[in-house]
């Protein structure tokens, strides 16, 4: 819209008499009816106060744009008016108004004022253009201006187009890649890989669409539109994907830590063409030492951690409700001596333990199910289950059900392998009836097995952490802190905090476990260290590092040990030994003073269903800040 149309150069004020809202409108309607562009003063003026009833059209800036659309006004007009000595016109910034824009508009138009007031407010963002219009003296002047002022705006918006149809011709012919970025828990390293890989392909002008498979499902999945357009592909998960969609393609796969560290060599590598083909039977046709699944090694943590991800949910569930019913009963008064009979004693109690046990109930078939479909697909679902719900029956825990997933995967890939040749026509029924068959009959004959030494060994386990104490378990909180601490989130963080939970099984009866609250409070260590140093070593952090020291105390206080990576990624050689040293010792205050712990995460949330508190949060402290001050002291000032 020109707004010169509708700005009638026999309409304007150039200086205003009137020092109130009241005059101001009363003057700028009358010049309106003066000059014939409204046919009845009350009947505007009505329509004016009515909108101002709502809310003042005093803008601010010492701008205002009153307006109306009613039967009175006979052509769209835009009455400019200017006060050089200001007016009170209850402006919402509570200053004086010098330049007024009254619209008028008939009451037939198609949304007049509407378009004027969009055109006047993207002219008079501009603080260069309201200046000279409150120094302009003609009305020729002011119509210049606005002329100058939209040729300007038509000019930069063309420039605009012009740029975004060559970035879009850019983007067109850019390299485009996709990325699959997960890890077992799905709380920091998906979405720390995820902006890794986009700042990275950023700053390298390559196009990418990153989907996290986090704790709240699959989010910006991947469309078949996206894979077939892709350069190449990556991976970057420790547990199972979907990775069949990718047939075809050159795939990078490599562990999420290397989405966070690596990303530069994932793109590189996944644009080059060497990377390896994907094939849908999972063979590779590329000549490389690691096939589109990952090495051995890194198969094997991947489908571990797939157990681990999907046992955690009810591990953390089930164990806080029943942490909570041995709080109900304590509090209702329960002996102590009476913790074995929980929930015999009141109602709710009852409630809460016999919900949390459903849900713990499943704690050792879900670990081996999910770790055998992550060998063999849906057909490994169900012998793992049976895996896992044997060794709880037979008394091998934890390390059976775990020895149980693999197994009844790799007994389902023995069975394909044999059923390989069978006729077409049998497809369908060996999925329904072969493989749940013969593959739960195996691993269940072999189960039968590998529980009587696996019993052994877990009883002999439970009984160690039974009596664990003292220098013992001070000994063993202080190695499992601080491989809490050594590769934050890696496979050696998983391994302490797996065994962690894995003690609750068998000593949440007892009031908790010491190593699960000694994994816990080492975990917590590094985030809150690097608040510490950020805090006391001002002059060793940039202000950006020192802006997310700040929100590592959240993360540390909410058992996210990963909020410390950035950190150490960027100087591992100072800050992963200052964190080994504060979270071991933090772990061996927490396990010589015996401190228990009942529910396997939650940092701060969950810290009343710790045996002793107080004590506990003081210890974490200790280790945060003994972790803080080396580091800080070790680091180089940033200016050196």
């Amino acid at each position: 819209m020109n707004i010169n149309e509708l700005l009638i150069k026999d309409v304007m004020i150039m200086d205003l008499k009137a020092t109130d809202k009241k005059g101001a409108i009363d003057e700028m309607v009358q010049k309106m009816y003066d000059v014939g562009r409204i046919s009845d003063i009350q009947i505007y003026k009505d329509g004016i106060l009515a909108r101002e009833a709502q809310t003042s059209t005093g803008l601010g800036d010492g701008i205002a744009m009153p307006h109306a659309k009613n039967k009175a006004v006979k052509e769209a007009t835009v009455l400019f008016a200017k006060s050089n000595t200001g007016v009170d016109y209850e402006a919402l910034d509570g200053q004086p108004t010098y330049l007024f824009f009254m619209i008028a508009a008939p009451e037939g138009a198609n949304d007049t004022h509407l378009q004027a007031l969009a055109a006047l407010s993207r002219l008079l963002i501009d603080a260069d253009f309201v200046a000279q219009l409150k120094s302009a003296k003609t009305p020729d002047e002011v119509q210049k201006l606005f002329a100058d002022a939209e040729a300007k705006k038509e000019a930069e918006a063309q420039a605009e187009k012009k740029a975004a149809e060559e970035e879009e011709l850019k983007s067109f012919n850019r390299k485009y890649i996709v990325a699959v970025t997960a890890c077992p828990t799905g709380i920091a390293h998906t979405y720390m890989a995820e902006d890794a890989l986009k700042k990275q392909a950023k700053e390298m002008g390559v196009d990418i669409k990153v989907e996290t498979n986090g704790s709240e499902g699959i989010k910006n999945r991947l469309t078949a539109e996206d894979i077939a357009r892709a350069d190449g592909v990556i991976v970057a998960a420790d547990k199972k994907v979907e990775m069949d969609r990718f047939d075809g393609k050159h795939l990078v796969n490599r562990p999420v830590s290397d989405g966070i560290r690596k990303p530069e060599n994932l793109i590189n590598e996944a644009l080059s063409g060497s990377a390896p083909i994907f094939k849908g039977d999972g063979s590779s046709v590329s000549d490389s030492k690691e096939s589109a699944d990952g090495t051995v090694g890194q198969r094997i943590y991947k489908d571990l951690m797939n157990g681990v991800s999907h046992m955690l949910p009810f591990v953390i569930g089930g164990g806080i409700a029943i942490a909570l019913s041995f709080m109900i009963d304590q509090f209702m008064g329960v002996p102590q001596d009476s913790l074995a009979q929980l929930g015999n004693y009141n109602m709710q109690a009852s409630w809460f333990n016999q919900i949390g046990n459903a849900a713990f109930g499943f704690m050792l078939p879900v670990l081996a199910g999910f770790i055998a479909s992550s060998i063999a697909d849906r057909p490994g679902l169900i012998v793992g289950f049976a895996a896992g719900a044997l060794a709880n029956a037979g008394g091998a825990g934890f390390l059976g059900a775990l020895i149980g997933g693999f197994l009844g995967g790799y007994v389902i890939l023995f069975l394909r392998k044999l059923f390989k040749n069978l006729p077409k026509s049998l497809d369908g029924i060996k999925t329904i009836l072969f493989y749940p068959v013969f593959g739960l009959l195996i691993t269940g004959f072999l189960m039968l097995i590998v529980n009587v030494p696996m019993k052994v060994i877990n009883d002999a386990l439970n009984s160690f952490l039974t009596g664990l104490s003292g220098s013992n378990a001070a000994l063993l909180g202080a190695l499992l802190a601080g491989m809490m601490a050594a590769d934050l989130g890696g496979p050696i963080n998983k391994a302490a905090y797996v065994f962690g939970t894995a003690t609750l099984a068998s000593t949440v009866a007892s009031g908790g476990s010491v190593v699960m609250a000694s994994v816990m409070a080492g975990g917590m260590v590094p985030p809150l260290a690097i608040f510490v140093a950020t805090r006391l070593f001002k002059n060793k952090f940039t202000k950006d590092q020192q802006d997310a020291g700040l929100t590592n105390i959240v993360m540390g206080l909410s058992f996210v040990t990963e909020g410390s990576i950035p950190f150490a990624a960027a100087d591992p050689l100072r800050a992963i030994p200052s964190f080994i040293v504060g979270s071991a010792i933090t772990g061996a205050l927490v396990g010589a003073k015996d401190i228990l712990l009942l529910a396997p995460h939650g940092g701060i949330f969950v810290v009343f269903l710790v045996s002793n508190p107080i004590l506990y949060l003081v210890f974490i402290a200790i280790g945060a800040v003994i972790s803080g001050v080396v580091f800080g002291l070790l680091k180089k000032d940033i200016n050196k």
